[in-house]
């Protein structure tokens, strides 16, 4: 047995590499029985295998062929000193998975993960945990590539539109009440007072992030409420790893899924993870969205999605705070639309103005300073990459501005307190109310005080006792 340099992951990794991905902290937390279903898959071992880091994936593998356990000494002296640090967390991560057992005296890959892993990397087993291809059908020929790409983009691009258009007097394709429900409950969207679904500031940093992130953002919620709709979690995350191991632009039957997994049909049409001919169809392909959820690869065909837009930027702010964005994209547009005072729409240009009325709208609906400024830097064209700094500092300070401007006063409902009888009274009172931490305000000279209104009932009721015991 050899490890080949584990400190080199250490030495070659730069910091930001080693996050991990975002759903192993929501499988570490997961019980062992959990766990050890989920391994029972085959695909769901490789899945989970290629979210790992590398120096986890190289533990992995140097532990898959081996009939028996090793000493942990063993395995820790091919470790130098500057990696041990980077040799324990992986150590640490495995065992928070339960692929390796919490013991420090020997190492074995959980029983249940090798076996279906070792099935996995050699294709023996007959599980169906990759899918069962459906069979040729004269009638309708499988969904081209191209089509399902097209599909998948579509879908996407409805989810992310109607986010960045609710609110602005835009009417953009509705996605289904799923989706809707899914876009509340994570916090990206919100009703204010029964009004309608308006983006929040975490939706508009969703916005900010890649499209595979948005996906994964978007399916942790979803496992989330997989108990609460009384979901079986393990079909539910075997689905999403089955689907991340298909082939795309091929078929797979239904036949061979689970009541939870079959009931998730109808959501991923929706997210545009899958496509089927017809909801109560037998067969579904899946799309470039959920062939790539454990890859490193692109889940969109085009850069064409709000969060990613050009890869190589499309905005040219200038100091006196007009914008130049060379896109034709709609979505791109919306984006802009919320923070920008679009004045100009040409064939692959939109012409626009950071006013202060147009980062008070935004501001109004949760967005940030920093998230605009963040989002101008992200987007910004080649030709300002060149700039030093990227962005005018005086547009960054004025949007600064505009956001302290608004936060100078903050309106909080409750009660004045006036005319008290006696100095002594309005003390006592006000020691009352200190002791409750209701006081919003006071003013000595005058005997007043501002109380918060959860505070109210008790003020009123002590100073109706002291009230009539002083009467009687």
């Amino acid at each position: 047995m050899s490890i080949a340099k584990p400190y080199t992951y250490a030495e070659n990794t730069t910091p930001g590499s080693t996050i991990p991905h975002t759903l192993l902290p929501f499988l570490q937390s997961q019980s062992q029985n959990t766990l050890t279903r989920l391994y029972q898959k085959p695909s769901s071992c490789l899945s989970i295998f290629r979210l790992l880091g590398s120096l986890e994936r190289q533990l992995i593998m140097n532990l898959l062929w081996l009939e028996s356990a090793i000493p942990a000494s063993t395995m820790a002296a091919w470790v130098v000193r500057d990696g041990k640090k980077y040799y324990d967390e992986a150590l640490a991560t495995l065992f928070r998975l339960h692929i390796l057992p919490t013991s420090t005296v020997k190492l074995a890959l959980n029983p249940t993960f090798k076996t279906s892993f070792r099935q996995a990397i050699t294709g023996s087993g007959s599980s169906g945990s990759f899918g069962v291809p459906a069979e040729k059908e004269d009638k309708h020929p499988p969904f081209s590539v191209e089509s399902l790409d097209g599909y998948a983009l579509e879908r996407w691009e409805t989810i992310l539109h109607y986010m960045v258009s609710s609110g602005t007097g835009q009417h953009p394709t509705r996605p289904s009440q799923g989706v809707l429900f899914l876009l509340e409950r994570s916090g990206l969207m919100a009703s204010i007072r029964g009004s309608p679904l308006q983006i929040t500031s975490a939706g508009f940093q969703f916005l900010l992030h890649s499209p595979h992130a948005q996906l994964w953002d978007l399916l942790l919620q979803y496992l989330h409420m997989a108990e609460e709709r009384q979901m079986d979690l393990v079909e539910v995350l075997s689905f999403l790893f089955m689907l991340s191991t298909m082939q795309l632009g091929r078929e797979y039957s239904i036949e061979n899924l689970g009541v939870s997994q079959k009931a998730m049909l109808e959501d991923l049409r929706d997210y545009g993870l899958i496509y089927q001919r017809r909801p109560s169809s037998k067969r579904f392909s899946p799309t470039r969205l959920s062939t790539t959820l454990t890859s490193s690869s692109p889940p969109l065909p085009t850069s064409t999605g709000t969060s990613s837009g050009p890869k190589e930027g499309f905005i040219v702010l200038e100091t006196n705070y007009r914008i130049y964005a060379y896109t034709d994209n709609p979505l791109q547009t919306s984006v802009l639309n919320l923070f920008v005072a679009l004045k100009y729409r040409f064939p692959n240009l939109v012409v626009g103005s950071i006013t202060r009325d147009s980062v008070k709208k935004a501001l109004s609906n949760g967005i940030s300073a920093d998230q605009i400024i963040s989002y101008l830097i992200s987007h910004a064209h080649p030709q300002m990459r060149k700039n030093n700094p990227l962005l005018p500092v005086t547009v960054q300070d004025q949007i600064r501005l505009w956001e302290l401007e608004k936060n100078r006063l903050k309106s909080q409902e409750g009660y004045l307190y006036t005319a008290f009888a006696s100095q002594a009274d309005y003390e006592f009172v006000l020691n009352y109310a200190k002791e409750l931490d209701v006081v919003l305000w006071e003013n000595t000279a005058k005997r007043c005080f501002f109380g918060s209104l959860d505070g109210h009932a008790n003020i009123r009721g002590f100073i109706e006792r002291r009230t009539s015991g002083s009467t009687s």
